[in-house]
C-alpha cells in the first residue's frame, strides 16, 4: 500500500511547479522533438524531392530514421549508467542538432538520408531517455503524471508534425523546417544543465555494456519491417515480415541469456509475473495506432476531403490519445487503475471495429465525422492505459537495480512495435490498394491486434505490480 501511494500521491500542479518544471520540460521536449520530426518530414518531403531529386529514395527517408531510432533505443540504459542523465541528454541533443543541420543544407537526397540516419539515432536516444530518466529526475509520487506527459508528446508530434511540415512546404521553405528543429534543440540544450542531475555515485560504479547483439537483431528486424512496407510483390513482403519475426524471437533468446548489465529488457521480464504482459500490452497498443498513417489518404480518396481537412482527420487519434492520458493519469485508486488498463484495449477494439464498418466509397460528411469519432475513441484507449503501464514497467522488477533498464525498455518496445505496425499497415494497403476494401481490411486487422491486447492487459493487471 505504501508503494502504491508513493506512486500516485503527486498532482499535476506539483509536476508543473518551478521545482520540477525544468525536468518535465526536458523529458517531454525530447520525445516531442523525435515525434514531431518523424511526422514533419512526411509533409515536406514532396517539396524536398522536387528541389534536390532522389525520388527513388523517397521511402528510405522514413526507413533509415526508424531503423536508426530502434537500434539507438537499445543503448539508452548503458548511456544513462555510463554518462548520467545530464550528459546523456546533452550528447543526444548535440547529435540530433547536427543531423538536423545536415538535413537543412543537404544538396542531394543521399546527404539528406545521412542526416535522417543521424537524426534517427539521436532521436531514439531522446525517446528512450524520456522514460529512463523519470525515476532519477523526479520524485516517485510524480512518475505516473510524468509518464503521461512524456507519452502525450507522441500525440502532440502527430498533431504538430504534419501541420508544421505542410506550412513550411506551402511557402517553399522546407529547409527551414529542419532549421527550426536546430533552434528548438539549442534551447533544450541550454535547459538541460539546469534541470537534470549528473551521474550519481551509484550509477558511476555500475558498468552497463551496450547490448551489441540485441542492437543488431532489433535494427535488422526494423529494417525488414520497414522494407516490407514499401510496395513489392506479396511473397517478398510476407518473407520480410516472417524474417523480422524470426529476428525478434532471436533477440528475446539472446536478451534472456544476457547479463542484467548487457540486456535491453530487465531479467524480471523473463520470470513468472506480470512484467512480460505489461510490455506486450504496451507493444500491441502502440502497433494498433499505426492505422493512423493512412487515415489522411483514405479521407481524401473515400470522403473526397481536401488535403488540409484530411490531414486534420488524421489528428483525431492523437486528440483522443492525449485527452485519455491526462484524465487517466489523475486516477489514483489501485482498483480503478487496474480496471482502466483492462478496459483500454476493449475501447481501442471498439473504435477500430467501428472504423472498419464505416469506411466506404463516397463517404458523406456525416459518416466522415463518425469515422473521426471512432479514431478519437481508438486514441482514447491507448491514452487510458499508457501512463499506468509505463509506471508498472518501471516498478515491476524484482531488483531495484533493474529499474533504469525497465524504464529504458519502454521506448524500445514502443519503437519496434510501432515499426512493425507501420510495416504491416503498409503491406496491407500496398497489397489491397487505397480503396474502401483496403481501409476495411486495415482497420479490421488492427482491431484484431487490439483484441490480443485485451488478453495481455488482463494478465498485466492480474498481479499487483510494485
Amino acid at each position: 500500500m505504501t508503494d502504491t501511494q508513493a506512486l500516485t500521491g503527486g498532482s499535476w500542479r506539483e509536476l508543473l511547479a518551478p521545482k520540477n518544471l525544468g525536468a518535465a520540460t526536458v523529458l517531454a521536449g525530447g520525445v516531442a522533438l523525435y515525434a514531431t520530426n518523424e511526422f514533419l518530414t512526411i509533409s515536406l518531403l514532396p517539396s524536398a524531392v522536387a528541389e534536390i531529386g532522389g525520388h527513388r529514395y523517397y521511402a528510405w527517408v522514413m526507413t533509415v530514421y526508424l531503423v536508426a531510432s530502434v537500434a539507438a533505443a537499445t543503448t539508452v540504459g548503458a548511456a544513462v549508467a555510463r554518462l548520467g542523465p545530464r550528459s546523456a541528454y546533452l550528447g543526444a541533443l548535440t547529435v540530433f542538432g547536427a543531423g538536423s543541420v545536415l538535413c537543412a543544407v543537404a544538396p542531394t537526397m543521399e546527404l539528406l538520408l545521412v542526416g535522417r540516419t543521424v537524426q534517427g539515432a539521436a532521436g531514439g536516444l531522446l525517446a528512450g531517455l524520456g522514460y529512463a530518466v523519470i525515476n532519477a529526475a523526479l520524485p516517485r509520487a510524480l512518475w505516473t503524471r510524468a509518464s503521461a506527459l512524456v507519452s502525450a508528446m507522441w500525440g502532440v508530434g502527430t498533431l504538430l508534425g504534419p501541420a508544421a511540415g505542410g506550412l513550411f512546404a506551402q511557402f517553399s521553405t522546407w529547409r527551414w523546417a529542419f532549421g527550426a528543429l536546430v533552434i528548438l534543440t539549442m534551447a533544450m540544450t541550454v535547459l538541460v544543465p539546469l534541470a537534470l542531475p549528473g551521474r550519481s555515485d551509484a550509477g558511476g560504479a555500475t558498468v552497463i555494456r551496450v547490448p551489441v547483439w540485441s542492437l543488431l537483431l532489433l535494427g535488422a528486424a526494423a529494417l525488414m519491417v520497414s522494407v516490407a512496407g514499401i510496395p513489392t510483390g506479396l511473397p517478398f513482403t510476407i518473407a520480410l515480415l516472417c524474417a523480422a519475426v524470426v529476428l525478434i524471437v532471436a533477440f528475446l533468446a539472446v536478451d534472456r541469456r544476457a547479463a542484467a548489465r548487457a540486456s535491453v529488457l530487465p531479467p524480471t521480464a523473463f520470470r513468472p509475473g506480470p512484467l512480460k504482459w505489461v510490455y506486450l500490452t504496451l507493444g500491441l497498443l502502440m502497433a494498433a495506432t499505426m492505422v493512423d498513417m493512412y487515415v489522411p489518404l483514405f479521407g481524401q480518396r473515400l470522403a473526397h476531403l481536401a488535403p488540409l481537412t484530411a490531414g486534420f482527420l488524421g489528428v483525431a487519434l492523437a486528440v483522443g490519445w492525449t485527452a485519455g492520458e491526462i484524465v487517466s493519469a489523475s486516477v489514483d485508486r489501485r482498483g480503478a487503475v487496474v480496471r482502466i488498463v483492462r478496459a483500454a484495449p476493449v475501447v481501442m477494439t471498439i473504435g477500430l471495429a467501428v472504423g472498419a464498418l464505416l469506411v466506404r466509397d463516397g463517404m458523406s460528411g456525416g459518416i466522415a465525422l463518425l469515422w473521426a469519432l471512432s479514431l478519437v475513441l481508438t486514441g482514447t484507449g491507448i491514452g487510458m492505459a499508457w501512463p499506468h503501464l509505463s509506471v508498472w514497467a518501471m516498478t515491476g522488477v524484482d531488483e531495484p537495480a533493474e529499474g533504469p533498464v525497465a524504464a529504458a525498455a519502454i521506448s524500445t518496445v514502443q519503437l519496434i512495435c510501432g515499426a512493425f505496425g507501420a510495416g504491416v499497415a503498409g503491406a496491407i494497403v500496398n497489397r489491397a490498394g487505397a480503396d474502401a476494401a483496403a481501409a476495411g481490411w486495415l482497420f479490421a486487422c488492427f482491431a484484431g491486434l487490439a483484441v490480443v491486447g485485451v488478453v495481455a492487459a488482463w494478465r498485466a493487471g492480474g498481479t499487483n505490480p510494485r
